[in-house]
């Protein structure tokens, strides 16, 4: 870091608190929306110099070269994955929210850097992903590391996370409105947060850098829809129910896909973005070949622009739907790094657009209701799959600034809200998180500290702890391949033997020698957080077990 920035940070702490927090405000969420700024532009450069281009040569040539370039930049983002950080693939908002609960804001540096090149390199080489989750990563993480320069505590970040994540969203999709229920619903899962100053603040600053950077025009410029008809309104339960079950799809399909993942050992880590990559190459291939269209491809934005502009096939729509709903589940279940906002925007508003054309041979619909209809279908989709309506509807609403569409869209939601059921009582992010072996335990702190040290130590504990159970080689080798700890308690027959460290762990097996077990340090689960804040000086490993007062089993473990 320049000296001048080392002696603008050092000015910021020393400003009274209350200017402090406005600057603070300010200066995270200029940071945020530049770094989303930079990989929407990043993003759709490579996708232009390389797709765009090839659409325009012969298909033999097409073929060869999106092949190339898909297996090129998914080894790439493999390779980067496997070395700088694991945690980087995927989504990000997932990591996002277990940084907000779990390590009460703190996002390493790390991460986000490596999110932004991997990012840049799957979605720009045309894994079937989306730019929007990381880019509330990147900026939640750049906010986070920012607000530490600025002598904020690790564990007092929250504030800085909410700020950069909302506007990078609103960076992101140009949609300031919907950043501030997006992070509120999704992240921080309270509506009426008391940091709703502040999101709003970030979310209006994101919009103004797009503004001066991009331009203030919405993601997508639609003809007017002011000539909608009532017929329209009897095909809107049909299109939200299609596009909110191809959303249960997606989920369900990801989430089994995973779990398989995870569990074969035979393909190494650093090579499975490639199977999602020539997976995805065959069904964007084949979709290209059957209609021209290369919206399997990367964001799909320029095909579902002209599906909003009705200037579109309708049956080419439906393969389109076809091909990127299966892309999209094999680049995110094998480890793309990308997110799922922009693919079940194209599967829903594209679903909607075939099912208008499909029906629309029998049902008088003028085009202004068919766009309505390929805007329900957007909202119905991304609102099944991420369970945040109010966003769903705003993000949708934002990006096309049509009022008009506002009556389907909220009939839209409503069927979205009861078909998402079938899919479980848990939104796409918070299933990411369990299958990975978190258990969301939103911590919100009491305002003093004396309520604070008076909770129960359980509040605050992992309830569901991974341990190990064997000291064979390979058994290690799959605890750590699998699981991104850095500490786990060592259970053998039912008993707890100590703690590994994943240093120790590592250690020992570079040194072909039996790993170092430290001294488990345990606790009652009922007694308090005051009780047990001196256990952690005897802990070397900084980390408490906590046990059942009645049967001795492990309840869950703490750490620092």
């Amino acid at each position: 870091m320049g000296r001048h920035t080392q002696a603008f940070l050092a000015l910021v702490r020393s400003f009274p608190e209350n200017t402090r927090i406005i600057a603070q405000t300010v200066i995270f969420s200029l940071a945020a929306a530049l770094i989303a700024v930079a990989f929407l532009l990043m993003t759709n450069h490579v996708f232009a110099w390389t797709y765009e281009v090839y659409a325009r040569h012969s298909k033999t040539f097409f073929i060869v070269a999106s092949f190339i370039t898909i297996m090129t930049s998914a080894l790439a983002v493999g390779i980067l994955l496997q070395l700088a950080s694991p945690d980087a693939a995927g989504s990000g908002i997932p990591q996002l929210k277990a940084a907000y609960w779990k390590e009460l804001g703190y996002v390493p540096l790390k991460p986000v850097l490596v999110k932004f090149i991997a990012g840049v390199l799957s979605l720009g080489g045309g894994l079937s992903l989306g730019r929007e989750g990381p880019t509330v990563f990147m900026g939640g993480g750049m906010a986070s590391a920012l607000s530490g320069y600025t002598g904020v505590a690790k564990r007092l970040r929250r504030g800085a996370v909410v700020i950069g994540a909302s506007a990078g969203l609103a960076a992101a999709f140009n949609t300031p409105l919907a950043a501030i229920t997006f992070v509120l619903e999704e992240i921080v899962g309270d509506i009426s947060s008391r940091s709703i100053g502040r999101v709003v603040i970030s979310s209006v600053l994101g919009a103004f850098v797009v503004y001066a950077i991009i331009g203030r025009q919405p993601a997508f410029s639609l003809p007017s829809v002011e000539q909608v008809s009532w017929m329209h309104y009897l095909l809107v339960p049909l299109v939200a129910f299609i596009a909110s079950l191809a959303g249960i799809i997606f989920q369900r399909g990801t989430l089994s896909w995973r779990a398989g993942l995870k569990k074969q050992k035979r393909i190494p880590a650093w090579l499975l973005p490639c199977c999602g990559a020539i997976i995805t190459w065959m069904l964007g291939v084949g979709a290209f070949l059957a209609t021209g269209k290369i919206g399997v491809f990367g964001l799909g934005y320029h095909d579902l622009s002209r599906v909003l502009h009705n200037d579109f096939v309708w049956w080419a729509a439906g393969i389109l739907v076809a091909c990127k709903l299966p892309a999209t589940i094999a680049s995110y279940s094998f480890g793309g790094c990308g997110g799922i906002f922009s693919p079940t925007l194209f599967i829903g508003g594209l679903s909607g657009f075939f099912i208008a054309g499909l029906l629309g041979h029998w049902v008088p619909l003028t085009p202004a209701d068919t766009i309505v209809l390929s805007a329900v279908g957007m909202s119905a989709c991304l609102g099944a799959v991420v369970r945040a309506p109010l966003s769903s509807l705003l993000i949708v609403f934002e990006m096309t600034h049509q009022f008009s569409m506002v009556p389907g869209l909220l009939l839209g939601m409503f069927i979205s809200m009861l078909v998402s059921r079938m899919a479980g009582s848990l939104n796409f992010y918070d299933a990411v998180l369990v299958q990975d072996g978190h258990e969301l335990i939103k911590i919100r702190p009491p305002l003093d500290l004396h309520s604070w040290q008076n909770l129960p130590i359980g509040t605050i504990a992992n309830r569901r702890p991974i341990a190990a159970t064997s000291l064979e080689e390979q058994d290690l080798r799959d605890l750590l391949e699998m699981h991104t700890y850095r500490a786990f308690p060592l259970v053998v027959e039912g008993r707890l033997q100590g703690i590994l460290t994943r240093e120790a762990i590592t250690r020992a097996l570079k040194e072909q020698q039996p790993p170092m077990i430290e001294k488990a340090v345990t606790c009652r689960i009922d007694q308090t957080v005051h009780a047990v804040a001196d256990a952690f000086i005897s802990s070397p490993s900084g980390v408490i077990v906590l046990t059942d007062p009645g049967s001795q089993s492990i309840a869950g473990i703490i750490t620092l």
